[in-house]
């Protein structure tokens, strides 16, 4: 028989763990012939009822476990959390609680890494609809601007939701960045995926927790994790700096042979001033940028620490049952 384990990123999600884990046992029921299921839970620091409402499933369900964080690591370090724990399954699905990742495409998803010859079953949305506006013109932007400079494609409109063979999973797992960037690291690694088309849904209840600057900051982190162009911008504006710089001093070179009595005003001496001061902070708050990200890296720290967990399984973290 084989196994499927689906990893459920959850934070502050007390209002749909009840409802997520409805729908998913529906369908998981109807699979109990062909596959043996687990639920992960990933608690990501929960300041509500989330892990509480999850020990008591995992009371009920021997289905479901839990790995639970000392405190919030972000979406990111719950996924790959998830991925080690559950990466010696056949199949691996990554999924929100939220139910905006809708449960029923699960049987599709494993027809086609199964007897589809697909390696990753994937959804990504056909619509928008019920999306805030200024999100939605904000991740249609992000997408369009990281494809044309990166060399890793990824998918517009592309979602978390996905079940992959355990193969892709452990190639995902030798990646050891601190600073992940999923959709792309999915992208990165290549195998043979088939999107799957769906309309957007809903959450079924509670809030987002992606704020607009969560956002804005999980973008760069994907920009520049899987490009070096913004490096390349600050060559650039260095260029047009220098030839601005010899544009200006050829002009009052020019001018002086001309009338020797001119002399440049001093509101042209301070816009000039400032604009070469202006370039040199942008080349310096890009490399800034870069070399940050080398220093999280090299301090080697764990993605994220275990507080508990009714797992037994070594991977990174604390390990522990309860």
């Amino acid at each position: 028989m084989n196994t499927l384990a689906l990893v459920v990123p959850c934070f502050n999600e007390q209002d749909v763990i009840a409802m997520f884990y409805d729908e998913v046992s529906k369908v998981t029921s109807s699979l109990s012939a062909e596959y043996s299921t687990e639920i992960v839970f990933v608690d990501d620091g929960s300041s509500d009822n989330t892990l509480k409402l999850i020990k008591d499933l995992a009371l009920r369900d021997p289905m479901v476990k839990y790995i639970s964080f000392s405190r919030n690591f972000g979406k990111e370090a719950a996924m790959l959390a998830g991925m080690n724990y559950a990466v010696k399954a056949d199949f691996i699905g990554i999924m929100d609680a939220d139910l905006q990742h809708s449960p029923d495409l699960i049987p599709q998803m494993l027809d086609y890494v199964t007897a589809g010859g697909y390696d990753v079953a994937a959804a990504r949305r056909s619509d928008r609809d019920g999306e805030n506006k200024f999100k939605s013109f904000l991740s249609q932007s992000f997408y369009k601007v990281i494809n044309k400079i990166s060399d890793t494609k990824i998918s517009e409109s592309a979602q978390d939701f996905r079940i992959m063979k355990s193969s892709v999973v452990k190639a995902i797992l030798t990646m050891p960045e601190k600073i992940r960037f999923s959709k792309g690291i999915f992208s990165w690694v290549g195998f043979n995926v088939k999107w799957i088309d769906h309309a957007n849904r809903e959450r079924a209840a509670g809030q987002t927790k992606w704020s607009v600057s969560k956002l804005m900051k999980y973008a760069v982190d994907g920009i520049l994790g899987f490009t070096s162009f913004p490096l390349r911008i600050s060559f650039f504006v260095s260029a047009l700096f220098t030839f601005c710089s010899l544009v200006g001093l050829i002009y009052a070179l020019i001018r002086n042979i001309i009338n020797s009595d001119y002399i440049c005003s001093m509101p042209l001496t301070l816009a000039a001033i400032f604009f070469v001061g202006a370039g040199i902070c942008v080349s310096l708050g890009i490399l800034g940028e870069y070399i940050s990200r080398v220093y999280t890296e090299v301090k080697d720290r764990p993605e994220y620490v275990i507080a508990q967990t009714n797992t037994r399984n070594k991977f990174y973290g604390t390990e522990g049952a309860e």
